[in-house]
């Protein structure tokens, strides 16, 4: 492993005493992730390897390679530390994946992938912008996360995650597809799995949750605080080995739907599963199927499996044993992780096969130990009890809301302690992570037994509060106020009036927000896109249609809350939901695929944009003759969202006013026919009492 420690940093401290110093760490760290992330890529036999889907729940590997380069200049973008895309198709087509929200729920989705030669010619060009943005930008010490320093780590630790989640892809991938690397060398050792045991840890009392002052680049999840009282508890000295599982599988464990949680069940009979996803069996002997390379089976290394096996596998051992077996919570994990004083950066050679610093695959379970326990971290990520939530004090960055919040839905379960090849911010001690439970990663577990059979994880809070997201469900899904309709409701209802002739088979809700004007454009079209830029808006339009309800607390006053629940059955929309597909974009850079609407109606969206001409120059092409666009606003403009010499009205020109609407006619009555304007109130609650009652003009525009 030593070509590839020399090409491995750990992650930066935010402190020092030289900014001219940072600067260079920064850079360092930057290219160096770079060079890493594309030296896995260079495991790959040919081009032709990087468009095989292996994964049904994730893009082919060429979307991966593209990304992480988009990401940067993404939200260089959208924090303004840039002003000029490189190549807008590709930082379209690259910049969302797919989340793994079910298994079966495929993407068949068909996209015009660029060549590998475009990517990498793109990935070239990202590097050079990102090296004069490290360069020119003003640095100050702490890098605090108001910071374009902290966006640049945002950066370089989003590609560090995907390093790890594409090496998962390429252990999916036929070996044909894949070549010897010499950076990439697997552990030679294996031999018989050891005997697991139990050590007792006595009960103690600990506070969860990252510094706010850390000196180390962290993601929203990891700050905020939460002081646990954990029970007393016994726990596995080792990770369950291959050996040890080989036990389960050979007693039929894969065959006894019982032993599964409910979900686990239903998994098992749509995977068909008989053992774990990187086993496979031949002539009555088992392999392991590792990065490169696929090896009898290692005994004494970690088993590799998904939370839902794991838990099988608990049940399975409880019956064994008689006792009460399950995984750890994240708070006894901690617990355990506390043995270990060092973390990194601060070590000079890492605790644990983990930061690639020892080999580049698992190793043996009884390799690194701690007081009696091995494997405190490193070697596989460990599954613990606990569903992902943020801690008290939990916020989101505001240029990446959607990093952690779309998996606070009780059905992603945290793991903890970093695999083989976690390096940066995976690598430290307050990482956490979270995968839905039938998710593969380089992941197994240890198993924990306990006096209860009470798994003492508390339920995710599932009320929404953010209070501006809270603010705006109620909005959309409360009370009307003060005799005003329901806003959504009441735009829908006037456009519908206004335009009889309108074809109604597929509409665009731009700008979509938390969903009700997608919900009640679905009573009259087929098919309605509803599209919003904020993941912390629209997960609540995708958890309606998934689980029919939704659930917020909003302001009352000071410090009370009043929980509201809004249900599609409750609202009339029972039975529609599957003509709503809710997706998280960018107005302003569509990807192609949203074209041939009948309606593109933009409800208060125009004055939110970061370049409203863009955008209205552009949106006829998404309309089918004769279609109509909708717009909506109070044209409140602000430099926050829009830059000045960006807005499109409410300023002077030559002395004389120029309204909005002067500006709209300006930019679309080459193309559209003005139908009719006129206005609509609103009203939206920010306490039990004070309201923000609000006039908004519509304009109502038809394609010539």
């Amino acid at each position: 492993m030593e070509q590839l420690a020399r090409i491995v940093t750990k992650t930066p401290l935010l402190t020092g005493t030289s900014v001219d110093a940072k600067r260079e760490e920064l850079r360092r760290y930057f290219h160096q992730t770079c060079d890493l992330y594309e030296a896995l890529f260079d495991c790959l036999s040919g081009d032709e390897a990087f468009y095989i889907r292996a994964e049904p729940l994730r893009h082919p590997l060429i979307f991966y390679f593209g990304h992480t380069a988009v990401f940067f200049i993404n939200k260089l973008m959208l924090g303004r530390y840039v002003t000029e895309r490189l190549d807008e198709r590709l930082e379209s087509m690259f910049a969302i994946g797919v989340d793994e929200m079910s298994w079966d729920d495929l993407d068949s989705a068909h996209y015009d992938w660029p060549t590998v030669a475009q990517t990498r010619s793109y990935r070239r060009r990202v590097r050079q912008r990102v090296d004069e943005v490290i360069s020119q930008m003003p640095l100050s010490l702490p890098i605090t996360p108001d910071s374009p320093a902290w966006v640049v780590l945002m950066g370089i630790e989003h590609e560090r995650i995907h390093l790890e989640t594409s090496s998962v892809i390429m252990r999916m991938l036929p070996l044909q597809y894949l070549r010897p690397h010499p950076l990439w060398t697997a552990c030679p050792d294996t031999g018989p799995a050891p005997a697991n045991g139990l050590l007792a840890v006595a009960g103690d009392s600990l506070t969860l949750g990252k510094p706010a002052d850390a000196n180390t680049y962290g993601w929203d999840n990891e700050y905020g605080r939460k002081t646990v009282e954990i029970q007393p508890f016994r726990v596995a000295r080792y990770l369950v080995s291959n050996g040890e599982f080989l036990a389960f599988v050979e007693a039929g464990g894969y065959r006894r739907p019982e032993l599964w949680t409910e979900e686990g069940a239903r998994w098992l009979a749509y995977s068909k599963a008989t053992m774990p996803r990187f086993w496979c069996r031949h002539h009555g002997e088992y392999y392991q199927r590792n990065l490169l390379q696929q090896v009898p089976l290692p005994h004494d290394w970690p088993v590799e499996v998904n939370y839902l096996e794991a838990k099988a596998f608990c049940h399975w051992k409880a019956e064994q044993s008689g006792t009460f077996v399950r995984l750890p919570t994240e708070a006894e994990w901690t617990l355990l992780r506390q043995r270990l004083k060092q973390d990194q950066p601060d070590w000079l050679r890492a605790p644990g096969n983990v930061n690639l610093e020892h080999y580049a695959s698992p190793c043996p379970v009884n390799r690194f130990e701690v007081d009696g326990i091995y494997d405190l971290l490193g070697n596989v990520w460990q599954w613990t009890e606990t569903p992902i939530d943020g801690f008290p004090g939990f916020e989101v960055h505001p240029l990446y809301d959607d990093f952690s919040t779309p998996t606070f839905d009780g059905r992603h379960n945290v793991f903890k302690g970093g695999s083989w090849i976690s390096t940066g911010n995976e690598a430290t001690r307050h990482s956490r992570y979270a995968f839905r439970r039938h998710f593969f990663q380089h992941a197994g577990f240890r198993y924990v037994e306990s006096d209860s059979d009470e798994v003492p994880v508390e339920p995710v809070n599932s009320y929404e509060t953010d209070e501006l997201v809270a603010q705006y469900l109620e909005f959309h899904y409360g009370a009307q106020y003060f005799g005003v309709a329901n806003y959504p409701v009441a735009c829908v209802d006037t456009l519908l009036a206004l335009i009889p002739d309108l074809n109604k088979a597929r509409a665009l809700d731009l700008g979509c927000s938390v969903g009700r004007a997608s919900l009640e454009l679905a009573r009259t079209f087929a098919q309605v896109d509803g599209i919003d830029f904020s993941a912390r808006f629209i997960q609540h339009g995708f958890q309606l249609k998934e689980t029919g309800q939704t659930r917020y607390a909003i302001p009352a006053e000071g410090e009370l809350v009043e929980f509201r629940e809004a249900s599609l059955v409750d609202l009339g929309y029972d039975g529609l939901e599957h003509r709503v597909n809710f997706v998280q974009g960018d107005a302003c850079n569509l990807k192609p695929c949203f074209t041939g609407y009948d309606l593109i109606f933009c409800g208060n969206l125009i004055d939110r944009l970061y370049d409203p001409a863009l955008f209205l120059g552009q949106v006829h092409e998404r309309l089918n003759e004769g279609g109509y666009l909708v717009l909506t606003s109070p044209y409140t403009w602000l430099t926050q969202y829009t830059p000045k010499e960006k807005w499109l009205g409410g300023i002077k020109i030559n002395g004389e006013n120029f309204t909005t609407l002067d500006g709209l006619k300006c930019i679309l009555d080459c193309r559209f026919e003005l139908v009719d304007v006129l206005d609509l109130p609103l009203v939206i609650r920010e306490t039990r009492r004070k309201f923000q009652h609000t006039i908004a003009e519509m304009t109502v525009w038809k394609l010539k």
